[in-house]
């Protein structure tokens, strides 16, 4: 996932070590479990698999976009491709999307918005979530909410309604959604924010998992506001 590249407030360098300490973490697991997720694919139905997961079946690769950005699992050759250069997906990002084949059983997303804490053992490691999510988005964003509305909408946000006046949701994958959410602070209470989770999520990855592509979406909101302000 891309990363914050320099300091644009509050504790967003800090932020961009706890992301990349984080998915470190999670590669490093993953190497060790890439090829028995390949694996358990190979064992299913291809169709079934591109179906359960809201992809597309051409021939025998499975086409989904993750990130705004098309890509494609070669059924063939168990490996991620970007569609539109056809260039290897790099490790972290096509372990993600092997969980994500691997985990997906079709649930349909429930429009209902919970937190990490919800998701199952995300009570233990909440703490550390928000720190490279939601902690990241205030510290950057908390004197400057229309900044963050701008950067929510370059990035291809929807409004949300019902949970805060700046609220955008997110769909990092077919079946994933993710809410960025900002509660603007007062001479009484600090900003915060968070990065809530659709709740058919945990069908789809791990709890680490999820929690990841959460920290992935600050870093691009932040990068879309950098871009804004450079433009």
């Amino acid at each position: 996932m891309s990363g914050l590249t320099d300091k644009a407030g509050g504790d967003d360098f800090q932020g961009e070590e706890t992301i990349a300490e984080a998915q470190q973490a999670w590669q490093d697991s993953m190497d060790r479990q890439m090829d028995r997720l390949r694996d358990g694919l190979k064992t299913r139905n291809v169709g079934n698999i591109a179906a359960l997961s809201g992809a597309e079946l051409r021939g025998n690769q499975i086409h989904l976009t993750y990130w705004r950005r098309p890509a494609y699992f070669d059924w063939d050759t168990s490996e991620a491709f970007w569609a539109d250069d056809d260039k290897p997906i790099g490790v972290f990002d096509a372990a993600m999307l092997l969980y994500y084949l691997h985990e997906a059983d079709g649930t349909p997303m429930t429009d209902k918005w919970i937190s990490y804490r919800q998701l199952p053992g995300g009570a233990f490691y909440h703490l550390a979530y928000q720190r490279y999510s939601g902690d990241i988005l205030s510290g950057v964003f908390g004197d400057n909410p229309e900044g963050y509305v701008k950067a929510c909408r370059a990035y291809g946000g929807e409004p949300l309604t019902g949970i805060s006046e700046y609220a955008f949701s997110f769909q990092p994958l077919p079946r994933i959604r993710l809410a960025a959410v900002l509660w603007p602070g007062d001479e009484d209470f600090h900003t915060k924010a968070a990065i809530l989770f659709d709740a058919s999520g945990s069908h789809y990855l791990t709890t680490d998992g999820l929690g990841l592509l959460a920290g992935g979406l600050a870093s691009r909101i932040i990068k879309a506001h950098k871009a804004a302000q450079s433009a």
